[in-house]
């Protein structure tokens, strides 16, 4: 498939670029599924950048041929389901979203991690691409199976991506909100023995 894309590295120069991206994505796609109290709550505490994937390496932009940052998504061997530096559902639950710990391929899915679109780019197979891109470099690094916490905007495309729902948790964001988490998982050696 050729795209007009690139995907890079993220690096922590690209943070207040990913940010501002961040908050378009949500302020206009996921409109029709969250509140915009909800949309504000989350831009400020589950839906930041979490540093930590930058740090990894495992965290890609999608640039436009303009040189425009058109999405960023990435995956992680870490524990962390969700969530980001700024994540305050640790101080409303008694279990942290932050898990550092490395998980093993062998017997751990890896986390698909914080795929956003710029809305300028939507339906375009962007998210998509990033996706691909995230499933690549984990199944590189040795891991078969794949979870994630999508937002009720995502869960149409991950599950025609081979997804499949596990649970929902309404997930506190501040201010008495919460956001709708759809924990989703996936695995390669299903899918590869179904086709």
């Amino acid at each position: 498939m050729t795209t007009p894309f690139t995907i890079s590295t993220a690096t922590p120069l690209d943070i207040p670029a990913i940010t501002t991206l961040i908050a378009t994505s949500v302020r206009t796609l996921q409109a029709p599924d969250y509140a915009p109290a909800q949309i504000d709550n989350a831009l400020a505490t589950v839906f930041t950048v979490d540093t930590q994937l930058i740090a990894d390496g495992t965290y890609f932009l999608a640039r436009a041929p303009s040189g425009e940052l058109a999405g960023c998504g990435g995956w992680s061997f870490r524990k962390t389901l969700y969530g980001g530096d700024h994540d305050l559902t640790r101080a409303h639950t008694h279990t942290p979203t932050k898990e550092p710990a490395r998980l093993n391929p062998l017997t751990d899915a890896a986390k698909i991690r914080a795929i956003f679109v710029h809305p300028s780019f939507a339906r375009q197979g962007l998210g998509s691409l990033l996706l691909a891109a995230a499933e690549d470099a984990a199944i590189a690094d040795g891991f078969t199976r794949f979870e994630m916490g999508s937002t009720l905007t995502g869960v149409t495309l991950y599950t025609l991506k081979g997804y499949r729902e596990l649970s929902r948790t309404e997930t506190p964001i501040g201010a008495g909100q919460t956001i709708t988490v759809v924990h989703m998982t996936k695995d390669t050696r299903q899918s590869n023995s179904a086709s």
